[in-house]
């Protein structure tokens, strides 16, 4: 009995000898981690909301806006464009069903930008998979009510990205309709291109989905991105993907909603996931991001949310909302390290209403607080009392 009793007290002291010890310390409880993120829209929250002062920085109509700082010193521009020329109905100008290919324009400033013209065309530059296009029934109109023509065959959502370890710029964007999404290299190694598709998507898309994006990690390994929350590593020669897509691990809404527009960034060594959701009123007059799209018809605002990460595949962190109304953007940073959003006002929902133009490109400064991203509105101020729109 004795013999047992001093057995049983060394074990409670070497536990409290471990609890104490600098191993523990290294080793503390992991803290439990909510399953879901918490779906509340803080819409009326100022210093969320894309500030007042954003205004557009070129008068064409886009959408999807995405810029890049080169190497070059310049800023680079894309986004969804409508046809060049095209005539629409009572001067409503959309993409819904078709467009001419890919326009890109440069800036040093983002103040003047210069149009470097369409740098990938569905006459010139597509393959036989792209410009077939896809039937659309005489009499559809969009989802904001616009006529459409006979045919889907638009690009949508285009991005360029200077990758660094390979030296090439390329470009990353998605056919409407249902037909997928593709990767560009420019054969000149220019932003201009230029560009023909890798091997990968020379025949078929290489991502069934719309919204692709590409990331670099800072390791030379790229990745590629896409919606409803997929990536695949991409080969080193960028010819392909070099395995099959896999979902992110992530702390969803319950239910989950509609997400798009995906993007990747990286900050302080974490990774950082953007995506887009809109907000959806609420009876008691709140907002929330769990919108059921068979029910809730009214939409109010089209906002970015983040979540974090110490792994690319996940798992990510609880979602917070960041950027408000600023809706299928891309972060970047300029030439002093400074952190940027684009947005493009978007006309559907409660806020397109509030907007005197939609579907023109903006850039919005950003600021981290407290480990979390948001506008920036005294830099938004600075910025755009210098800002000519041309």
């Amino acid at each position: 009995m004795k013999k047992n009793l001093l057995i049983f007290c060394g074990c409670i002291m070497s536990v409290m000898v471990f609890f104490n010890s600098p191993l523990h310390a290294q080793h503390p409880a992991k803290k439990n981690k909510p399953l879901y993120s918490d779906p509340t829209a803080p819409i009326g929250n100022s210093s969320l909301t894309i500030p007042s002062v954003v205004k557009p920085i070129l008068n064409v109509w886009l959408r999807d806006t995405y810029v890049t700082l080169g190497p070059d010193g310049y800023y680079y521009m894309t986004g969804t464009t409508a046809a060049s020329g095209r005539q629409f109905a009572n001067g409503r100008i959309h993409c819904w069903d078709y467009n001419d290919g890919i326009y890109l324009w440069r800036s040093k400033d983002m103040h003047t930008w210069k149009q470097l013209g369409l740098v990938w065309s569905f006459d010139k530059d597509a393959a036989d998979w792209q410009k077939r296009g896809r039937p659309i029934a005489k009499g559809s109109k969009s989802i904001n009510g616009d006529e459409l023509d006979s045919m889907y065959r638009a690009v949508w959502a285009p991005e360029i990205h200077y990758l660094k370890s390979k030296k090439k710029w390329v470009i990353v964007a998605c056919l409407n309709g249902g037909m997928g999404s593709f990767v560009l290299i420019s054969n000149s190694g220019k932003p201009e291109g230029p560009y023909q598709n890798i091997s990968g998507n020379k025949t078929r898309a290489i991502f069934p989905e719309i919204d692709p994006s590409i990331f670099e990690d800072n390791d030379g390994k790229v990745y590629l991105l896409g919606h409803d929350h997929y990536i695949a590593r991409m080969k080193d020669d960028l010819s392909d993907i070099a395995e099959p897509f896999k979902k992110l691990i992530e702390t969803p809404y319950d239910p989950e909603p509609y997400i798009e527009g995906i993007y990747l960034d990286k900050h302080d060594g974490k990774y950082q996931l953007l995506q887009t959701v809109w907000s959806v009123p609420k009876a008691d007059g709140s907002y929330t991001y769990m919108r059921d799209e068979a029910k809730d018809k009214t939409v109010h605002s089209y906002d970015v949310v983040v979540a974090e990460s110490d792994n690319i595949y996940g798992p990510y962190g609880p979602r917070y909302p960041a950027i408000l109304e600023g809706g299928h953007n891309n972060t970047f940073c300029d030439k002093q390290g400074d952190w940027w959003s684009t947005t493009f006002f978007n006309p559907r929902g409660v806020m397109g209403t509030r907007y005197p133009v939609t579907c023109r490109p903006a850039v919005v400064p950003l600021k981290w607080v407290d480990g979390r991203l948001m506008p920036d509105e005294q830099k938004a101020k600075a910025f755009y009392n210098k800002q000519k729109t041309n």
